[in-house]
Parts: C-alpha cells; structure tokens; sequence
C-alpha cells in the first residue's frame, strides 16, 4: 500500500512537471512564431505589405475613426466609379474588427499605438495563437508530444510565413487561427460528447465565417468527417453533439455576415451539410429505435423509417436540383467552380485566371512552402492508423482534402500547412518514442547493470536469447509443481511474458536507434534553416518598396510610394485615376483618389472596359476614359530596372478579359504566330495599343537602344508620339508612368476648320466648318 502510494506520487509529481515544462515551451513556441516574422520591420520598416492589406488598413481606419455602425453603412465612392461600393455588406469583418478591438484595447490601457502599427503586427500576433490552436489540436488526436512538436513546426512553416509576416494586413492573418480552432473545438466535442464545447465551436465558425471566404472548406470538411464516421459504423451520441448544434447554431451565425447572409443556406457550397444533417438524424432515430423495440419489431420500423427517409431524401435533393438548376452556375461561386473545375476559370472567368494566386502550384512550390514536411506527412498518416480514432480520422481527411486544393491553387498550400504540420508533429513524436524508448531499454545492460528488477518490463524485453532459453527450461520444470503453486505465479507471470512480447516488437537495434535519432535532429535542423530563410529573405520584402543586392550594397526601388504622393500632392481630390486591377487599392489609400476598378473585382464587365481601352489604340482608348471621367492613367512598366511583374507581362490578361465582353478585342490580333512579341515582329495591333505607347513613350531615351530588360529584346516601335495623352510624371526608376487625358479637341478642330474655309470659299463655308462632337 505504502509502494503504490509513492508510486502515485511521483507519478502526480511527474505529471505536474510535464505540465508546467509543456506550458513554458508554449510561451517559447509563441514567442518563435512572433519574431520569426519580423524581418520585414526589421530589414526595411513598419509597413503595409502587398496590394489588398491597404484596402484592410483603409477600411479599420475609417472603423477606428467613424465606428462600427458608420462601418457598416459606408458607401464608398472612391471605388468603382461611377458605380462604388457598399463596404459594409461587401467585406469579411472579422480582420477589421478584430485589429480595431485590439487598437481599442491598447488605448483604453493608454499604449498609444497607431493603427497602421496595430495592423501590421496583427498577422504575427495571431500566428502565435495559431501554433497553441495547433497544440490543442493535435494534442486531441495524439497526445502532448505530438502536439508540442505540430505547433514548433507550426511556428516556422514557410507557407503560413508567407501570409502572415509583419505587415501582411490580410483576412489569412486571422483564418487560419480561427480554421483550426474550430477544427479542435470540433474535435473535442466528438471526444467528449460536451455541449459546451459545441457551443463554441459554433462561435468559432462564427469567427471564421467573418474572417474569410475560406469557412466553406469547414463547412464542407466536417459533413464529409460525420458521413464517414457514420458509414464505417463510428456513430456515437458524441457525434450528433458535435455535428448537429453546428450546423443549425452555425448556420444561423452564418447568416448574420452581410457579405455571407442567404448564401448560408441558399448556394451549392452549403447543401453538402445540410445532407448529411438529414442522414444523421435518420441514423440518430434508427439507433433510438433499436434500443427500445424488439429485433423483430425493429426490422419492421426499419423498413419503415428507410422508406420515410428515402422519400424525404428524394424530395429534398429534388429541391435542391430545382434550385441548383435555377442558377446559370449551377449555384455554385466562380471560384468554387474553378475548384472543383481546374480548366473552369480559364474557360470561362479569365478574371480568376489572371490572379498569380489562383494558378496551380509547381512541385517546387511544394518543398519551398513545407520543405521537409512533405517526406513526414506519409508517416504522420500511418500513425494515425494505429489506431484509428475519430480525431485521427478527422486528420487524415483533412490532410487529402487539402493536398487536392492545394494542387489546384497555390494559394491553398496555406490550407495545407496546418494539416501537414499536424500529421509530421504525430510522426515525430511517434518516432522519437520508438527511438528513444529502443536506447532506453539497452541502456541498462550496456551499463552492466545485472540486477535488474522483475517487474520492470523495458528491461525484460531485451533480455539475451540464451536467458530466453534459460527461463523456457524454468517454465518447463515448473510445470512438474503443484496446480495451486501454478496458479499463483500465473497471474505475475502471464501478464509480463504479453508486455514483454509487444514491447520486443517496438524496439530497435541501439545503433539504429542512435542514428534515427541523428538523422532526425538534422533534418530539424535543416526545416529550421530553411524557414528562417524564407522569413528573413524570400518573404519579407514587401511589394510595396523593392529591393536589389549589387556589389555597392542593397538599392532600394520606392516607386510605388513615390508614384502616389506625386498623386496626392498635383491632383485634384476628384481626379479619376484609371490603372489595371491590381493598383486599386493602393491608389485609393495611399493616393486618395478616385478609381475605376481595384482588388474587389466584383464586375467584370468594368474590368473588361478598362482592359479593353489599354488593348485599344490611342484615340479610342481615349474615348473610353474620358467617358469614365479619367483624368490620369497610371502604368507599371519594369523594362528598365528588369521588374518583370508589370503590366506588359500582365497585358495579354486585360486582352482576354477585355475580349470576354467585348468581341471586337481578339488575342490572336496581338500575337505573331501564336508568339507574344514586343519586337520588329510584334503585329500592328499590339504597336498601336495604348499599353504599348504609355509603356514604352521616350523609352528609346534611356540607352540609345530601347531594350527591355525584362523582355530581354529591344522594341519594335522606339520612337512613339502621343496625341491624346501628355506624360506629367515618371518615377526616378521608370517603374511607374503617370500620364493625363488631353482635353477634348472639337473646338481647335472648328477653329482650324474655319479658318481653311475662310481663305477657300469665304463667308459660305463658314457653317459647313461647325461640326458635332465626334466624341
């Protein structure tokens, strides 16, 4: 009584200790995850990354400044002119509020920060709560080990890097801490049966459904997990609790985004759930059923309740194939389509198509953004086979589904990390156990510790072969004694020869074991040299202020800002700013002036006529604008620093999405023989075109020679004279080109025309030289 009591004891105290070691490291793993994304203040400064964060960084200023029900009901006409935008009922608010929240918080606490500082250090913060989602999560499926070693790996994968460095002010910052915290509460609500937690994970999808257009891959991931469990026989009372609170509790959350609203229970992405929510309830009344009628009445009532349930099916699916049948896509959003469709986008929605984002990921792509993670994710698979549980079923899903959506976008691969981070924590952790379980089990006899104790099964199983046979030969005598004798060392010994055998099984050789354990520690080593790289190189730069090494030292390319001040500065607050796509939201925050379209990308058609005036020549393209009130067009062009994503490279999209509806725009008008040229080669159309002219306007002027260095060719057309642009401004690098539409020409044109009829055909001609406006 005594031994078990110090037993006991210890084992509390070791638990104890587990526990406060198992925090402490959590506290290191989020302050890892924190810092390792700070290069990009660190090497440049605090600033907003890419091109949709400045768009975010608008939109939580104008919440810290006017508050949420001014938020809600902001029309903004600085956007999409002359159409604007509907912020409140068009955005995901879960980025704005939460950094707003948080720039409250640190106020009312008088820590006077900024909110452009608030902003750009949300995605690191919420990296943090990410890799402690992780560790709960995997911890669910597989223990604390494996957990700790998922959220370390976590911390550092280059993909979740790549979207939440400082700076990367995007919905992604907060998603992916709110998809795995939903997928934990999720898990342990099927572990534990607990309303409680079904609750909250009703709220974290809440969270989700707010934060990014991506909870439809939780909606979706969760029925299929349920429908699985059920159809290999795993139904249990724990999985209606965690499956049914939320999708009804859920959806109804769902439905208060106004950006999500009907779409919760009317679009083609939702049904999957609302299936299975029937299936499981028919399963649900047929176990209920089972337990209180006899097996022969049960048959019956069978019979009777799969009838019932094939006919509400029936009529269900019939509504819902009315309903899909209703919509032109079949209810089904553009992107889910290119999906499900991977040919689907450049069919039909070459919008989509354009997005560098949306294109499928090269096999590069998959060591670059895992690295290693790739080789352990088989291995984190197998395990979660022995045994297979809810939990590690759940993980295996999660991780196919995932691996086919990253091959088809490669912005998908940030969906990925998480899964792949969870099975290679499981993999590491099962190995390390094996591993070190192996060298703790031959440790003892290397020592020369003879006396070793009869109840300590790691050192009975790796006893030589010759004491093997020894103890065979005992038992073989011992079956000479008494059946009462017999049966009182049954019981110690039946027990311990089971252990002994199953434990044998899992240990390696001592050298074998070493070297795993080597080799394990530099493959670590060379994930965490890998992801520090890409930190503190690949993914810190932001786009805004590019960045050359050369032998002199690090140049510094600031067009981009230098471009918009001139605008803020030499414009008129009113002035329309016409640019591609991609320029928008930059334009409208940095600049703060009006502009054509921007990142939303809501209306194609407004997209195809700003692509159709760059594909157009230089008179009609000033038609077009000066239809849409341009007063400035704003062009990239990287041919003479060697830039290569400008808009030359990009112009063969506003082609295709111009021509998509404009018919009169043809692709094959600016190709030579299937070749995109900018040389002697290229085609009238495209020397004519106005991205050409603005692109390349006194390029000639820089060497002599007009040579692109992106394109690596000199041009076709060196010396260009425009008629109805005037250039006001380029930056000190040529990257950006600022150019202003010419006034209308009608009247010069009467007065010109008066005067030649004046000298021919005096008085008379003088009404035949007034004409209407061909414009």
């Amino acid at each position: 009584m005594a031994a078990s009591d110090v037993q006991n004891n210890g084992s509390t105290i070791r638990n104890a200790f587990g526990n406060v070691l198992a925090f402490f490291i959590l506290i290191l793993i989020g302050v890892l995850a924190f810092s390792i994304r700070l290069f990009s203040v660190i090497k440049y400064e605090s600033v907003i990354h890419e091109f949709d964060p400045y768009f975010n960084y608008r939109v939580t200023q104008y919440l810290t400044k006017n508050g949420i029900y001014d938020f809600w009901n902001w029309f903004d006409d600085r956007t999409w002119y002359p159409l604007g935008r509907v912020i409140g009922g068009t955005v995901y608010p879960g980025l704005t509020l939460t950094a707003g929240t948080l720039w409250w918080v640190l106020n009312s606490l008088n820590i006077p920060l900024s909110v452009e500082t608030v902003c750009v250090f949300t995605a690191p913060i919420f990296s943090a709560f990410a890799s402690w989602a992780t560790y709960l999560l995997t911890k669910e499926v597989k223990g604390t080990g494996a957990g700790l070693t998922a959220a370390v790996l976590l911390a550092m994968v280059p993909s979740y890097i790549s979207r939440s460095v400082a700076g990367s002010y995007d919905n992604e910052a907060v998603a992916i801490f709110a998809l795995i915290i939903t997928f934990y509460l999720y898990i342990k609500t099927l572990n534990t049966g607990s309303l409680f937690y079904a609750t909250l994970n009703s709220i974290a999808y809440f969270y989700m459904v707010c934060s990014w257009g991506g909870y439809t891959f939780i909606i979706n991931l969760i029925p299929m997990h349920a429908l699985l469990c059920i159809v290999i026989g795993r139904y249990s009372s724990r999985l209606y609790i965690a499956y049914a609170p939320l999708i009804i509790l859920g959806t109804l959350l769902a439905a208060l985004v106004p950006v999500v609203g009907f779409n919760a229970v009317m679009t083609s992405e939702h049904f999957a759930s609302f299936l299975v929510f029937i299936i499981i309830h028919v399963v649900a009344l047929v176990y209920y059923i089972k337990g209180i009628l006899s097996p022969k009445m049960f048959r019956v009532a069978v019979a009777l309740v799969v009838s019932v349930g094939l006919a509400v099916s029936c009529a269900t699916i019939a509504v819902l194939i009315a309903l899909v049948a209703s919509s032109p896509t079949k209810g089904w959003s553009g992107r889910s389509l290119s999906l499900l469709d991977p040919t689907y986008a450049s069919k039909y929605i070459p919008i989509i198509a354009s997005v560098s984002e949306h294109q499928p990921p090269t096999w590069p792509s998959y060591f670059m953004d895992i690295n290693v993670l790739a080789f352990l994710v088989p291995a984190g698979i197998i395990a979660c086979f022995l045994p297979l549980s809810d939990a590690s079923s759940f993980v295996v899903l999660y991780i196919v589904t995932s691996v086919y959506f990253s091959g088809v976008m490669v912005r998908l691969m940030l969906v990925l990390a998480p899964a792949a981070c969870i099975l290679s924590g499981i993999a590491l952790s099962q190995a390390f156990d094996v591993f070190t379980r192996s060298i703790k089990f031959q440790l003892p006899s290397l020592l020369g510790h003879s006396n070793v104790d009869a109840g300590d099964v790691s050192s009975k199983s790796v006893v030589p072969n010759d004491v093997v046979k020894t103890d065979k030969s005992e038992d073989t005598s011992k079956e000479r004694i008494s059946r009462k004798s017999k049966k009182e060392k049954e019981p110690v010994e039946k027990p311990l020869s089971k252990s002994q055998v199953k434990k044998r099984l899992l240990v390696l050789p001592l050298e074998a074991s070493v070297i795993a354990i080597i080799l394990l520690v530099f493959l670590g080593a060379f994930y965490v040299v890998h992801s520090v790289w890409a930190a503190a190189e690949a993914y810190s730069a932001p786009s805004i202020v590019l960045t050359s090494e050369t032998p002199a030292g690090r140049h510094v390319f600031d067009d981009f800002r230098e471009a918009y001040a001139w605008l803020s500065h030499n414009t008129d607050v009113d002035d329309k700013v016409a640019s591609w796509w991609d320029y928008g939201y930059q334009t409208t925050a940095m600049a703060n002036r009006t502009v054509i379209v921007d990142n939303n990308t809501w209306n194609n058609t407004h997209i195809a006529t700003v692509g159709t005036a760059m594909s157009s020549p230089e008179k009609q393209a000033w038609e077009i604008f000066h239809s849409l009130d341009v007063k400035y067009v704003l062009v990239v062009f990287g041919g003479l620093v060697g830039y290569p994503s400008d808009d030359i490279n990009k112009f063969l999209w506003m082609v295709r999405i111009g021509g998509g509806v404009f018919p009169h725009i043809k692709e094959q008008d600016y190709l030579r023989n299937g070749q995109y040229r900018l040389d002697s080669q290229a085609t009238p159309t495209m020397l004519n075109s106005l991205m050409y002219k603005l692109s390349y306007y006194r390029f000639v002027e820089t060497d002599g020679r007009a040579f692109d260095r992106v394109r690596q060719t000199e041009i076709g057309k060196k010396y260009i004279k425009l008629t109805h642009f005037e250039e006001v401004y380029t930056t000190h690098h040529w990257m950006v080109r600022l150019y202003k539409l010419k006034p209308p020409r009608n009247r010069i044109r009467g007065k010109s025309q008066k005067s030649k009829s004046k000298a021919t055909s005096g008085t008379a001609s003088k009404r035949k030289g007034t004409k209407r406006n061909p414009f």
